[in-house]
């Protein structure tokens, strides 16, 4: 290892990470390289305690279903429910059976207790209802939207209208649909009207605006807003559940991280007078260069949601990637850019991209990890990265 690449890294502290960030700051992303390894959503407790204490943030938004996470937020804003609920009830992708997901709301409860609202934190999922097998109904954000519509406004649609064109929720959740067009819903003439009434009741919303935030109030017109988004992505992504094309599963893709980039938007624009946002995902959610991965045996690329967001806010959007050494017998070779990272004494370190690219004297090849839910950091793309966090045994 050369002096340079040594200079490069740092203990792992929230003070060591932040030193690396742009002072504009206004979303960081915090990457993950895998799911369900406890030890990543322990950092990012660790990391957004030191961003409230020291850097002024106070919000965090996860890789979880937007409209599920306002049954945590409600739990750490206003104490409503129990902890054991808003954990069961607040998470999607099977994340409430993580130890630090429960830590997290039962913190920011505890440091919620005794302040204002102003100052009080709030948690968010900027993912859509969807899970690997499938999406959600949209008839919760439809319904949800039109009762805060019809409340203050004259609507052309009633509830029996959008109860009659969605019909059973089975139907959408179906999960032989992930895999067979056939089986979806998404394309019939219902969903069709149910997708022109979506967009309708949303211009609505936006055009009444500020009657509407007179009438209720800024909080309510945001959560508005919130069930209007989901359900134009919804029915955008059951549409494209039904597609026959060999770009099916692409689409999917590309239309799930547009719709996380339109929700990191909104939580960004809402929370802009109290203060940043750290943003934890899955790497591949949140870097700058072009994702891929395979899936039923397709090659798939496309822009994460961390790459659509980056081209809003410029330089106010930061993102930090994680990634490990050594999980098992699964150790890095040390031509990667992993196996050079386990050679440093911490066990973990915060790393410059800039200074480690400029210590290395040879081509590092992408890891290739035994667990194929493990995706490596490509050592080409770094100068992307505003920092590395690395930890070396998991």
């Amino acid at each position: 290892m050369t002096a340079l690449i040594r200079d490069a890294a740092r203990p792992y502290t929230g003070e060591a990470l932040t030193a690396l960030l742009s002072p504009a700051t206004r979303l960081l992303g915090l990457g993950e390289p895998t799911h369900g390894v406890e030890a990543f959503p322990e950092l990012r407790n660790e990391l957004f305690r030191h961003l409230v204490e020291h850097e002024g943030y106070r919000s965090i938004t996860l890789e979880s279903d937007c409209l599920s996470a306002l049954i945590a937020d409600a739990y750490v804003n206003d104490g409503i429910g129990t902890l054991d609920d808003a954990t069961s009830r607040g998470f999607s992708h099977g994340f409430s059976a993580m130890p630090a997901n429960r830590e997290l709301l039962r913190w920011m409860r505890a440091y919620n207790e005794q302040r204002p609202p102003h100052e009080r934190l709030r948690f968010y999922g900027f993912d859509g209802p969807l899970e690997t097998a499938g999406a959600a109904s949209p008839r919760p954000a439809l319904t949800a939207l039109h009762d805060h519509l019809a409340a203050h406004l004259d609507l052309a649609w009633s509830r029996e209208t959008l109860d009659e064109l969605v019909g059973p929720d089975e139907r959408w959740t179906n999960p032989a649909a992930m895999m067979d067009p056939a089986r979806s819903v998404g394309r019939t003439p219902e969903a069709k009207k149910l997708r022109l009434i979506a967009d309708d009741l949303r211009t609505l919303l936006a055009a009444h605006a500020p009657h509407l935030t007179a009438a209720t109030s800024p909080d309510d017109w945001w959560h508005a807003d919130l069930h209007a988004r989901t359900a134009a992505g919804l029915l955008r992504y059951h549409a494209g559940m039904a597609d026959t094309t060999p770009t099916r599963f692409g689409t999917l893709v590309c239309l799930r991280d547009a719709m996380m980039a339109d929700n990191l938007d909104a939580i960004v624009r809402r929370e802009a007078r109290r203060g940043p946002t750290l943003a934890f995902a899955h790497n591949a959610h949140l870097q700058r260069h072009r994702s891929q991965m395979q899936f039923a045996d397709q090659p798939l690329q496309w822009w994460s949601a961390g790459a659509i967001i980056a081209t809003r806010l410029g330089d106010q959007y930061a993102f930090a990637a994680t990634t490990f050494g050594s999980r098992g017998s699964d150790v890095p070779r040390p031509d990667t850019l992993e196996g050079l990272l386990s050679t440093l004494p911490h066990a973990r370190s915060v790393v410059d991209p800039g200074r480690l690219a400029a210590g290395i004297d040879r081509k590092l090849t992408p890891r290739v990890p035994a667990d194929h839910t493990y995706f490596a950091l490509d050592p080409a793309t770094t100068d992307q990265i505003d920092a590395i966090v690395f930890v070396k045994d998991i």
